[in-house]
């Protein structure tokens, strides 16, 4: 139910269908002669401004990037490495028969980059499928898929398929591994996505060190003024996203806080 639910509250609540639904709501009504919404299309026309000429969605994204440390110093002894499913595209690789990866590919690349740092590490590839109807493609078949072509040892790997949200992600990824206390596992995904996740495995009583990637935003970067309307609305919606994730997610006890740390 919260799976289903989420999903269509999402589609109410994305900042560019809800500006469009907005925009069609005010001028049915002016075209209907209630010349009082006039106020309201001007406050919507200067929303949109703002959104086209700054970046709203980085300052959003900003303080989740910055939750934990970049390139953090991992220890001596690594027993495992998890990485997030999403950044090979489950549907398009499979029905393409080629791998399709999109921005978050970083993770794959930091993945496969630890793998070969610490050869005695378990690895541990998690995510089915988000899709209401199309359960069929799994993010963790497409990430085996790219796995194999770039030579990693597919006997090390771990493949988690069911889960269809970080939530299930770490309870499943427990069950599955099953890791001893005190053992040291490293947690991979894009970086805005990392204080959920943290959460997500905390409250599972799995302790995972952050090593956070695929970064959006820097701090410079936010005081950029330029007119790019598509794109600020973009970077919006994953912030917005992100943001009543982290608040469902608090709201339901899946995560320990509305903004996690370490556990």
């Amino acid at each position: 139910m919260f799976f289903s639910s989420s999903k269509l509250i999402w589609v109410v609540l994305k900042p560019g269908n809800l500006l469009m639904v907005i925009f069609l709501i005010l001028a049915s009504m002016l075209w209907m002669g209630k010349n009082s919404v006039n106020f309201f299309l001007y406050v919507l026309a200067f929303l949109l401004f703002i959104i086209a000429l700054f970046p709203v969605g980085d300052f959003l994204l900003h303080p989740l990037e910055q939750r934990y440390l970049i390139n953090p110093i991992l220890p001596e002894q690594v027993d495992g490495i998890i990485v997030l499913s999403g950044a090979v595209g489950a549907k398009s690789t499979a029905l393409t028969g080629q791998v399709q990866v999109n921005e978050q590919v970083d993770r794959e690349l930091a993945f496969m980059k630890l793998a070969r740092l610490y050869p005695n590490a378990k690895l541990l590839y998690t995510g089915g499928s988000s899709s209401l109807v199309h359960q069929e493609f799994k993010g963790a078949d497409a990430g085996k898929k790219l796995l194999a072509e770039q030579g990693i040892d597919l006997d090390r790997v771990i493949f988690e398929r069911e889960s269809r949200n970080t939530a299930e992600s770490a309870v499943l990824s427990k069950k599955l591994v099953q890791p001893s206390e005190g053992e040291n596992w490293v947690l991979v995904t894009t970086a805005w996505h990392m204080p959920r996740s943290v959460g997500v495995f905390c409250k599972t009583g799995w302790s995972v060190i952050p090593y956070p990637v695929d970064y959006r935003t820097s701090r410079s970067g936010l005081w950029t003024i330029d007119f790019e309307f598509a794109s600020h609305l973009v970077e919006l919606e994953v912030a917005v996203k992100e943001w009543l994730g982290l608040l469902a997610y608090w709201a339901t006890d899946r995560i320990p806080s509305l903004l996690p740390g370490r556990c």
